[in-house]
């Protein structure tokens, strides 16, 4: 059996090694370029939307604009920048040209006009360190230039520039390349194949150079990125041309590959603090990934020596301790042999020895129930015991005293002796069987609480009406033993049982009267306690002794040892009180205060 343990232990190591291999493997070669291109593009889309952001808040800000950029590329590794309505980059008053331009009968709306062009469009920045003979006639204001351009809005978009018309297709010639190179594709979605030229015609003007600008120092560097600004370029041909469709989708994430290395391009679309079209232009390149799925590659022969080697080990180390559950096995039964249930057997495997652990444990368990279920159910039947036989003593005791009295009246009748007092016997039997049918009721009552399938229904009422309508009903008991009344009420509506309620209150109060010596007081009162109310009953004259407050809520209990009848009751009014009182899951006590006894309970208000 330790023999074929052992082997299937080696064969799932080995299996599961083999397995996370292969995990690796395709998780490399199939998932994880994809998992790093959707992180990555999730993560530059949520930072595009917090740059939006910031960017309108500092739109009027040049310098603080040029270092979010700065950052958001330290930070994501994606170069972004902001082009206005045409697509042209924003903020470029540093690396433009202005042009007085002739009056044309052609272009009316640009005669005697004055453009600026920006330069990044049609050349590189570094164009000025070297000896090029077109930017000479540039550096000199009052060159001559023509431009060839499209004419959007009565606004001029420069394709190519040179020194005159027929330079514009000769060599020498300055050209937005994307805007030049999209002249001759076709148009897509028309049944007949049209270039662009001939969908937008271009339009040639020619002016004066008025002025250059060029930038200097830390501003050259904007221009430098010359992939980025070509993407820029092309992304604004799309949009002149009608070919990017903005109302498909405000924000668009598009691919491109240069030099087998891919790009992801992202373009939103919002509007500028003027309430202006404009966009934010980003691009990440995914080629870390690429480089880290190469690095990976070359790591799998040293990772599969490696886990070779694991697999020898996990097997030897199984094998060596194979026998150890073995040992637990039998160190658990022992215990359970002296009915000691408190140690389990931890389940490993599912084989064999998993199996016996697992019935072990379960056997542990039922054992340990069944002996904790049968202690419990002993001590129950010892309670019930007491209690039984606590019970009979005590109906004896309280029937034993009104039997012996009609039995006597019964044998005085019969003898025919005290024929006169005839009526006062038959009163007096009266009055005992009363009373036993009291105590009957009573004891049906308490069971019906104790048994345990008692639903109780509540609802809100005015509780200072009901003690109102309790102590009327008593006043005349009151009065017989010239008790006086004090009563403080809350008028809050409680949430209870109303007619329990009033049972537990008539005991208490009934309670009260009894125990009280003549001409003393009993005070009543609702107090409002937030979201309680607090019912108490007080009654002056008498005091309960300290060992005796805890029985007092015993059934047959009258807080006298000798039991005496004299002060009436069955000895049930208080422990149906206690049963009410806990079927309400409410706070109730006894306690001795410095003029006689107080009874108290809580009732939750309405809200």
């Amino acid at each position: 059996m330790k023999r074929g343990i052992v082997l299937k232990l080696f064969l799932l190591t080995t299996g599961l090694c083999m397995f996370i291999l292969a995990f690796i493997f395709m998780g490399q070669t199939v998932f994880f370029k994809q998992f790093y291109v959707h992180k990555k593009v999730g993560d530059v889309q949520a930072a595009l939307q917090a740059y939006q952001q910031d960017y309108l808040k500092r739109a009027g800000d040049a310098q603080a604009v040029s270092r979010m950029e700065q950052d958001f590329y330290q930070k994501y590794n994606t170069w972004v920048t902001e082009l206005d309505a045409r697509g042209n980059l924003k903020n470029t008053d540093d690396f433009y040209m202005e042009v007085s331009l002739d009056r044309s009968d052609d272009t009316p709306a640009l005669s005697h006009q004055t453009i600026a062009i920006p330069l990044y469009s049609v050349m590189n920045v570094e164009d000025f360190s070297q000896d090029n003979p077109f930017l000479e006639t540039w550096v000199n204001t009052g060159g001559r230039i023509a431009i060839e351009g499209l004419l959007m809005q009565n606004q001029l978009v420069a394709q190519r520039m040179g020194r005159s018309g027929s330079q514009l297709r000769e060599e020498g010639r300055l050209e937005n390349h994307q805007m030049v190179n999209k002249e001759y594709e076709v148009v897509p979605r028309f049944e007949n194949p049209v270039k662009y030229h001939e969908k937008y015609p271009s339009v040639l003007v020619t002016g004066t150079i008025a002025k250059v600008q060029t930038p200097e120092g830390a501003g050259v560097a904007r221009y430098t990125n010359h992939l980025f600004l070509d993407r820029v370029k092309a992304f604004q041909a799309d949009l002149l041309y009608g070919d990017y469709d903005h109302n498909v989708n405000a924000n668009q994430i598009m691919d491109f590959k240069e030099n087998n290395v891919n790009y992801k391009i992202f373009v939103d679309r919002f509007e500028d603090p003027d309430g202006n079209p404009a966009y934010i232009f980003a691009m990440t390149s995914l080629q870390p990934v690429n480089e880290a799925a190469e690095v990976m590659k070359d790591y799998y022969v040293y990772v599969v020596i490696a886990t070779l080697l694991l697999v020898l080990l996990a097997s030897f180390y199984y094998s060596r301790r194979i026998a150890r559950p073995l040992l637990r096995i039998n160190r658990t039964t022992q215990k359970m042999a002296g009915l000691d249930f408190s140690e389990k057997i931890p389940i490993m495997t599912k084989d064999e020895i998993g199996d016996l652990s697992r019935n072990i444990n379960e056997l542990s368990e039922r054992l340990h129930s069944h002996i904790s279920r049968l202690e419990q159910d002993i001590e129950k039947e010892k309670q019930l015991e007491h209690t039984r036989k606590e019970f009979i003593a005590g109906v004896s005791h309280e029937l034993k005293t009104p039997l012996s009295v009609i039995k006597s009246c019964i044998s005085i009748l019969k003898d025919g002796v005290a024929g006169h007092k005839k009526e006062y016997y038959f009163a007096a039997m009266e009055q005992e069987v009363d009373r036993m049918d009291l105590l009957i009721v009573d004891m049906l009552e308490l069971a019906k609480y104790e048994s345990g399938t008692y639903k109780l229904k509540v609802d809100s009422f005015p509780i200072d009406t009901v003690i109102e309508r309790i102590c009327e009903k008593l006043a005349l008991e009151m009065a017989n033993k010239r008790l006086h009344l004090h009563t403080r009420l809350a008028a809050v509506e409680v949430v209870a049982n109303q007619h329990r309620i009033e049972q537990v209150i008539t005991n208490l109060v009934t309670n009260a009267i009894r125990y009280s010596p003549e001409a003393e007081s009993i005070s009543i009162s609702a107090i409002d306690e937030g979201e309680f109310v607090k019912v108490c009953v007080e009654n002056t004259g008498v005091h309960i002794q300290a060992e005796q407050l805890e029985k007092i809520w015993d059934r047959f209990y009258r807080g006298e040892p000798s039991r005496k009848r004299s002060t009436g009751g069955t000895g049930l009014g208080l422990a149906i009180a206690k049963k009410i009182l806990d079927l309400h899951q409410a706070a109730y006590g006894v306690t001795n205060t410095e003029a006689g006894v107080l009874f108290f309970f809580t009732l939750p208000k309405k809200v």
